[in-house]
């Protein structure tokens, strides 16, 4: 009984400790696991899907052009807004903007900066501000850490002792074991599922970082009411997965947007 309740104290006690603050929002989360293994497993798995002969990169033409374009402004902007806000030593991104030819309606961001934009998205983001949108909400989730935040959590659901292995090592099998797992290194690319309150911190991350990079975030209103529109009468666009009702992830986003103004610079 002893031995248990010791191991129970260190448990809590890396918890307690092992908490980060997300930018802007200042929530603490639980954070077991280190940044530079996720951003390593994640480049590697994106690698993976750039050089795989099933994937289509589109280098050239103009919505090529555009994700890349876009993409830069809300790195430098974010980069600026982390470095005067005290994150800048907590945040080693080494970004790519990828353009990747595919019918489906999606976008997504891994760890460390590497950002996918499937060309079936793109006739639905008609403008600049509209791409930005939905980059920044991509991007939110990187630079939110949560991925790093479900990782913790599948850790510490483990099993006690799978926990404190983990926790206690960065290079631990059990840490990278479930990094390779989440996102599928030496396997096919497997994207992780975000909750709706990690979906709803990304839209509030993403509209500040949107204005930051001189979007008008109004512009995220009509683009999410344009993806709604995509969501009448059968399944949801991947990118609407798992996300909230569009009612109220629009009302959200209007009562949101006199926050992101404060950063916007026209």
């Amino acid at each position: 009984m002893k031995n248990i309740l010791s191991v129970i104290t260190v448990v809590v006690t890396l918890i307690l400790c092992s908490c980060s603050t997300v930018p802007l929002t200042g929530r603490k989360q639980l954070k077991l696991v280190d940044d530079t293994q996720i951003n390593q497993s994640a480049a590697q798995s994106y690698s993976q899907l750039l050089s795989d002969p099933k994937t289509s990169v589109i280098n050239t033409g103009t919505d090529a052009q555009r994700v890349k374009r876009v993409g830069a402004q809300l790195a430098t902007a974010i980069e600026g807004y982390l470095k005067t806000n005290g994150f800048g030593d907590q945040y080693s991104f080494k970004w790519e903007f990828n353009l990747i030819k595919s019918n489906e309606v999606n976008a997504w961001c891994m760890p460390g900066g590497k950002v996918a934009v499937y060309s079936g998205l793109m006739p639905l983001a008609k403008t600049d501000a509209m791409l930005a949108t939905v980059m920044g909400h991509e991007i939110g989730h990187a630079i939110a850490r949560h991925s790093a935040e479900r990782i913790s959590q599948q850790m510490a659901v483990q099993g006690i002792g799978g926990a404190v292995s983990a926790a206690s090592s960065t290079n631990s099998q059990a840490t990278q074991g479930i990094i390779n797992q989440l996102y599928g290194v030496g396997g096919n690319l497997v994207l992780l599922k975000y909750s709706r309150n990690q979906e709803s911190e990304a839209d509030r991350l993403g509209l500040t970082f949107m204005a930051l990079a001189g979007y008008d975030p109004h512009a995220a209103i009509a683009f999410w009411q344009i993806m709604a529109a995509q969501n009448k009468g059968g399944a949801p666009p991947e990118l609407l997965s798992t996300h909230p009702a569009d009612a109220t992830r629009i009302a959200d986003i209007q009562n949101r947007i006199p926050e992101a103004m404060k950063y916007y610079k026209h």
